[in-house]
């Protein structure tokens, strides 16, 4: 069976140039390679900051509709996939940031130390837990729910450095921030993270 190919392979396959050509020449054969390409990808980096079904094909409509209006502002001095991450990333924000949704404050993940150097609330020892709990459903429920507590701009920083397996480079350029900025961001998400799911964990180890 003979399978329906396009002009222009995907950004691995075939120079981006090629692509990018197409895309400003409004080649529809260009946007349909560019659906097939990254449609998936758009779609589950916006579930992930969103949460959500609904809001996340909002952004993937959103995304799609920018990239045909503002295909030629791109310069290439990043790669198409990095520029595409940037838009997602963004319109996500500007969704999550309309929702006005309830998030927490993530000074209580800090730790608190006492007179004499140690810390208050040391991290509970939740790492033996046999593997079946920490992967069961209720477990993998708050480490959802525990990311969707986090701040819009805590949790683009997290999703796509500890979820996507970006670097810390490309976040940085993908939000349009210093590398300093990720990494005190990120730093702050996981001592959030670890502060949330360590008070449910510590309670599966005494029962």
């Amino acid at each position: 069976m003979s399978t329906k190919t396009h002009p222009y392979g995907s950004e691995t396959a075939g120079p981006q140039q090629v692509l990018l050509e197409g895309l400003k020449a409004g080649d529809s054969a260009a946007y349909e390679q560019l659906l097939a390409d990254y449609q998936d990808k758009i779609y589950r980096l916006a579930w992930r900051m969103t949460r959500n079904d609904a809001d996340a094909e909002e952004v993937v409509q959103n995304v799609f509709l920018q990239i045909f209006r503002k295909i030629d502002t791109f310069e290439g001095n990043s790669s198409l996939s990095t520029w595409i991450y940037r838009v997602t990333s963004n319109a996500a924000l500007m969704l999550l940031r309309s929702r006005k949704k309830n998030t927490d404050s993530l000074e209580d993940a800090f730790p608190r130390y006492l007179e004499d150097g140690h810390v208050e609330d040391p991290e509970p020892a939740w790492g033996n837990l046999p593997e079946e709990r920490l992967l069961s459903d209720e477990a993998l429920g708050k480490v959802d729910d525990a990311v969707a507590r986090l701040a819009p701009e805590y949790r683009a920083v997290f999703v796509l450095r500890d979820v996507e397996g970006q670097s810390t480079e490309e976040v940085a350029e993908a939000l349009g921030l210093s590398v300093s900025a990720v990494k005190s961001r990120l730093h702050r998400a996981r001592l959030y993270l670890r502060k949330r799911l360590g008070d449910y964990f510590a309670t599966q180890t005494t029962t």
